[in-house]
């Protein structure tokens, strides 16, 4: 049997293999530079590390009568899912970790997974996803863009402890240094009026607060929502769009065409590479000992590839800075790499908050316990939450 699942494994490999041209060109996968000359083995095996999301059918309606599928309209929520995986991959297991079929994988792994199983209680499921994104106007069942679903992730962060990611979104394509390091390291709660409005939900849910206050850097789910044309890609923008898969911080770009999204992980010469949540599989929930049957999980089928030039211009690029360094080190790839060209720039970096904009104010993260598989009792209340610090936030 062993020799049995090593020879499935080398057949996978090379359908992998067949579908890559011949070329001395190097691929980009989220900051890895592979050559498909000498190292075939290590790139497949990082693709098929990415945890991949697609369609489910048969979990709990959604909202308690809603769909039991999301198929046909939850490809931008898995692939918000995809890059959100990714950057928890970076914080608890590390860039180069790596997965393998039937080898036995950490606790933090199974716990990350957990997070985005199909259930209401998990704290980024699509059940979470679909009914955070009313309050961004959003009916269940209806088709996210990039920022929408960038936005619906922003605000499920500040319900989940376990991870304690600071989740920023820039607006008009501008990303604020001095807004980031203020957000990054603010403390758990921000203000006294949202600590006695937290400790009042808390109260009321009959939670406790185990966390505390901690001082320190929260690491960074930065992701810039972005038009790079009007009906068509700005072919100006394909060299610095291309630059992001190379930094060690890249989470990959949201995308794809209208109505079709895709998770974009990597590109070789003017091809990107994505993983494609446009296959519905049936829903998996986790064992009785915490673990997950992870096989459906990760692609093992060739990546798919198309030409840059066929993107649609409404994307989300993502980015993870686990340390304060790794944002300083961003920046810096930012302004040797992105902004060089006084042309059209894709996005701006500035150090100081524009003094035309609204003050900001980090996003209070509510006193209620979770641990990344759980999140609080019902949907309802989590908008009650959701609510109140939208307002203290104004």
């Amino acid at each position: 049997s062993v020799l049995s699942r090593y020879e499935n494994q080398i057949t996978i490999l090379s359908d992998y293999l067949e579908e890559f041209p011949e070329t001395d060109e190097p691929v980009w996968i989220l900051g890895r530079q592979h050559h498909l000359n000498t190292d075939k083995s290590k790139l497949l095996l990082d693709i098929s590390a990415r945890l991949w999301f697609t369609y489910r059918r048969k979990f709990s309606p959604i909202g308690g009568t809603g769909p039991s599928s999301d198929a046909g309209w939850g490809c931008m929520l898995r692939c918000g899912q995809m890059m959100l995986a990714q950057a928890l991959i970076c914080r608890h297991l590390g860039r180069d970790w790596q997965w393998e079929k039937h080898k036995k994988q950490p606790e933090e792994y199974h716990r990350i997974l957990r997070c985005f199983l199909d259930r209401k209680d998990c704290c980024y499921s699509i059940h979470q996803m679909a009914q955070m994104g009313v309050g961004e106007g959003k009916s269940i069942g209806e088709w996210f863009g990039p920022n929408t679903v960038a936005q619906v992730l922003k605000k499920l962060a500040l319900f989940d402890e376990w991870n304690s990611l600071a989740v920023y979104v820039s607006m008009d394509n501008t990303v604020v240094i001095e807004d980031i390091k203020k957000m990054c390291w603010s403390p758990a709660q921000s203000s006294s009026v949202a600590h006695s409005s937290a400790h009042l939900h808390r109260s009321a849910l009959g939670h406790k607060n185990s966390a505390g206050l901690c001082p320190g850097w929260k690491p960074l789910l930065l992701i810039i929502p972005l038009r790079l044309g009007i009906n068509h890609i700005n072919p100006v923008y394909i060299d610095a769009f291309k630059e992001c898969f190379k930094m060690p911080q890249s989470l990959g770009a949201l995308g794809g065409k209208p109505n079709n999204a895709y998770y974009f992980i990597g590109f070789l010469g003017n091809e990107l590479i994505y993983l494609d949540p446009h296959t519905t599989q049936s829903f998996v929930d986790s064992e009785e000992n915490g673990t997950v049957d992870d096989k459906s999980f990760h692609c093992q089928q060739a990546p798919h590839r198309m030409k840059i030039m066929n993107l649609d211009p409404s994307v989300a690029l993502g980015f993870f800075c686990k340390e304060e360094c790794d944002f300083d080190n961003w920046c810096s790839l930012v302004q040797k790499e992105i902004l060089k060209q006084q042309s059209l720039r894709m996005f701006e970096l500035v150090q100081k908050h524009p003094p035309h904009w609204p003050p900001f104010i980090p996003p209070a993260k509510p006193e209620v316990t979770t641990t990344g598989a759980e999140l609080i009792e019902s949907t309802d209340k989590l908008f009650e939450l959701e609510e109140e610090f939208e307002i203290l936030s104004v």
